[in-house]
């Protein structure tokens, strides 16, 4: 047999293959869309997108954290028995 032969042979059997598995491909893709699950080749997901919160509630977000960490400080400092917790001096 002809080397060149051969390899039209060969390169046919991939196509034939990588057609197959392209199917299977969009089959398993159909399947997750339908679950609202769809996700590109790269990993990331396509379609509902991560909400992005607004630099108004980012801020809002940090004064809220800030507030409860010094809540949560007075709170430690009165369980030790310090008074100065509270920021009054008595």
């Amino acid at each position: 047999m002809n080397i060149l032969a051969a390899l039209r042979q060969a390169e046919a059997k991939l196509k034939k293959q990588a057609d197959r598995a392209r199917k299977q491909l969009d089959a398993v893709r159909g399947a997750m869309k339908a679950l609202g699950r769809e996700v590109a080749s790269s990993g990331k997901r396509i379609g509902k997108k991560k909400r992005k919160m607004s630099a108004a509630a980012r801020a809002r977000a940090r004064i809220s954290k800030a507030t409860k960490a010094r809540w949560a400080k007075s709170r430690a400092e009165k369980k030790k028995g310090n008074t100065r917790a509270s920021g009054r001096l008595s």
